[in-house]
C-alpha cells in the first residue's frame, strides 16, 4: 500500500513534463527557407527537339530499269557536278538504239521514193499523160513519209535518252551519305525512280527542324538566336538561328507542333545528318536585372486567404499546365511574395517580367538583397500528431 502513493506522484511527474513538452513545441515560432533578391542575367527560351540535315539533300536515282553493272562512289565519297557515280547496263538500250537508227533510216529512204514519185507525177499531169488523183495520191504518200521519218527521229531520240540514262551523274557538288543499291542489283524504274545515291551539297551548312508546341510557337520570330546540344558532344553547346517558321501544323496523338527551321554553320564537321539536337530558342534575354526564385512566386502561407492562393495557383507555371518545352512564361505581371522581416513573412506586392524557369525578372516591388520566403520548414505538424496519437493518451491514463 506503501507504493501506491509513489506510483501515482511518478504518473503525475510524467504527465506534467508531457504537458510542458507540448507547450514548447506548440509555441515554438516557425522558421521559413527564404531566398535573396539577387541581380544578375536572365533568359527566357522555348526548348523544342529537331533533327539536323543538309541545307541541300540531294536523291539521285535512276530513270531506266536494269542490273547495276558499276558503282564509281560509295558512302562519304566526295563527288562533282556531272561525275559519274554509276552505270546501268546499257546492252539493251544499245539494241533500242541500234533498231531506232534501222527504222529511222528505211523511213528516210521511203520519203526519198515519196518525193522521186511525186515530182515524177507533177510532170505527166502537166503533161496531160495521168490524172489529178494519181497525183494527190502521190503527194499524201509523200506527206505521210514526211511524217513517218519524223516518228522514227523521235523514237531514236528516246532510245539515245534511255542509253545516256544509263549513265547517272551527280547533279551537284557534295558528298555522298547514302548509297542504296549493290552492284549487280536490278533497280526498276516502271512506277518511280528508284534511289541510288544520296548526296549531301555541303555539309559545312546545315539546319535543324525543330517541333516547336503549338503553345510556344507564338513567341518564336526568325532571326532568333537558339542554343542547342546533340547526344555526341554532350559537353558542348552549338549555335544557331531562326531562318523560318513554317504554317504547315504537324498533329501527333493531338499534339500540335510547327517546323522551326534553324540554320547551323557546321564548319568543323562535327555535326552530322541524322543527329538529335535539344534546341533552346533564345525569345528574350537581360544582362544585368533583379531577379527572384520562382519558388517565391509559388509560396503562400495555411493562413491566406483561399481566394489569394487560388489566383496565386493559377498565376503560377504548374497551376497553368504550362508545357515543359516552355520555361517559364509568365501571364502575370502583379504578384503576391513574401518578405521576411522579424519573424512573420509580410505580403508585398510585386511586378514580375521573363523567366528562365528557375528565377523570374523582378520588375518593382523589391531591392537586391532583400529576402523572400520559399517555404516553411517547422510547422506545428508533430505538435498535432502528437496530440492524435490514441496510444500516447492511452499510456498517460494508464498511469
Amino acid at each position: 500500500m506503501a507504493k501506491r502513493p509513489v506510483i501515482i506522484a511518478a504518473g503525475l511527474l510524467l504527465l506534467l513534463l508531457a504537458l510542458i513538452l507540448h507547450w514548447i513545441r506548440g509555441g515554438e515560432s516557425p522558421k521559413y527557407q527564404t531566398a535573396v533578391v539577387t541581380r544578375g542575367a536572365i533568359t527566357q527560351a522555348v526548348t523544342a527537339t529537331g533533327t539536323l540535315n543538309p541545307v541541300v539533300n540531294v536523291q539521285v536515282g535512276s530513270q531506266v530499269s536494269g542490273n547495276v553493272q558499276k558503282l564509281f562512289a560509295d558512302f562519304n565519297s566526295k563527288v562533282k557536278a556531272g561525275e559519274v557515280v554509276a552505270q546501268i547496263d546499257p546492252v539493251l538500250f544499245q539494241a533500242t538504239v541500234t533498231q531506232a537508227e534501222g527504222d529511222l533510216a528505211s523511213a528516210q529512204a521511203a520519203l526519198e521514193l515519196a518525193r522521186v514519185n511525186a515530182s515524177r507525177m507533177q510532170a505527166l499531169v502537166a503533161k496531160q499523160n495521168s490524172s489529178q488523183a494519181d497525183l494527190d495520191q502521190a503527194l499524201a504518200t509523200l506527206h505521210q513519209a514526211e511524217a513517218t521519218v519524223k516518228i522514227k527521229q523521235g523514237a531514236l531520240d528516246k532510245a539515245q535518252a534511255d542509253l545516256e540514262h544509263c549513265t547517272i551523274k551527280s547533279p551537284v557538288d557534295g558528298e555522298v551519305i547514302s548509297r542504296n543499291v549493290d552492284v549487280g542489283q536490278t533497280v526498276a524504274a516502271s512506277l518511280q525512280a528508284p534511289v541510288i545515291f544520296t548526296i549531301a551539297n555541303d555539309l559545312t551548312k546545315m539546319h535543324i527542324d525543330a517541333a516547336v508546341a503549338e503553345a510556344d510557337v507564338g513567341a518564336v520570330a526568325v532571326g532568333q538566336d537558339v542554343d542547342f546540344t546533340v547526344d555526341a558532344f554532350p559537353n558542348r553547346t552549338f549555335h544557331g538561328k531562326v531562318v523560318q517558321v513554317r504554317n504547315a501544323p504537324t498533329t501527333v496523338q493531338n499534339v500540335v507542333t510547327y517546323d522551326t527551321v534553324i540554320d547551323v554553320n557546321n564548319s568543323d564537321l562535327k555535326l552530322k545528318p541524322g543527329m538529335t539536337a535539344s534546341v533552346s530558342i533564345v525569345i528574350a534575354h537581360k544582362d544585368d536585372t533583379l531577379k527572384i526564385s520562382n519558388a517565391a512566386l509559388r509560396y503562400r502561407p495555411a493562413d491566406a486567404p483561399a481566394s489569394t492562393s487560388q489566383a496565386q495557383r493559377s498565376a503560377s507555371p504548374a497551376g497553368r499546365g504550362r508545357p515543359s518545352g516552355s520555361q517559364g512564361r509568365e501571364r502575370r505581371s502583379e504578384r503576391t511574395v513574401y518578405l521576411l522581416n522579424g519573424s512573420k513573412p509580410q505580403p508585398v506586392q510585386i511586378k514580375t517580367g521573363i523567366s528562365d524557369g528557375v528565377t523570374t525578372e523582378l520588375i518593382d516591388g523589391l531591392k537586391e538583397g532583400d529576402r523572400v520566403v520559399t517555404a516553411q520548414l517547422n510547422a506545428t505538424a508533430s505538435a498535432r500528431q502528437e496530440q492524435g496519437n490514441p496510444f500516447a493518451g492511452g499510456a498517460r491514463r494508464r498511469f
